[in-house]
């Protein structure tokens, strides 16, 4: 059985394992029940040196609650007109706000991290891509 994965920078967090499958993956190739399993993997795409190109947002939290982080969204659109601003939980229910610049630019959002500024959290870049 195979199927196709993206890998992020997340995990695994138990010592010897070097991939954690989701539960829809695991069930494609039939692992799910058993828990752990050796695979191979084949790398299919690497993605551009950080450093070049790629996809930018900014992301600034946590929050505790929806609201707080609503209302932050709403100011950040406002101010940044030509930005998409979303506000998601994260996996450990906490409240994250997304700035994503126009064409999703590096220096667009390297910008709108040096400018913004909040008590609820860090500001930082994240790479969509």
């Amino acid at each position: 059985n195979s199927t196709l994965v993206r890998v992020t920078d997340r995990g695994p967090f138990i010592p010897g394992r070097i991939l954690d499958l989701s539960l829809a993956a695991a069930k494609a190739i039939d692992v799910w029940k058993a828990g752990l399993a050796t695979v191979k993997v084949e790398v299919m795409q690497t993605p551009s040196p950080l450093d070049t190109g790629g996809r930018w947002a900014v992301q600034i939290g946590a929050f505790e609650d929806k609201q707080a982080a609503g209302e932050l969204a709403g100011h950040l659109s406002r101010r940044y007109h030509t930005a998409k601003v979303l506000s998601f939980a994260s996996p450990t229910g906490d409240w994250w706000v997304r700035v994503r610049v126009l064409d999703d630019d590096k220096k667009r959002a390297e910008e709108v991290a040096k400018t913004t500024q909040t008590s609820e959290g860090a500001v930082f870049l994240v790479r969509l891509d």
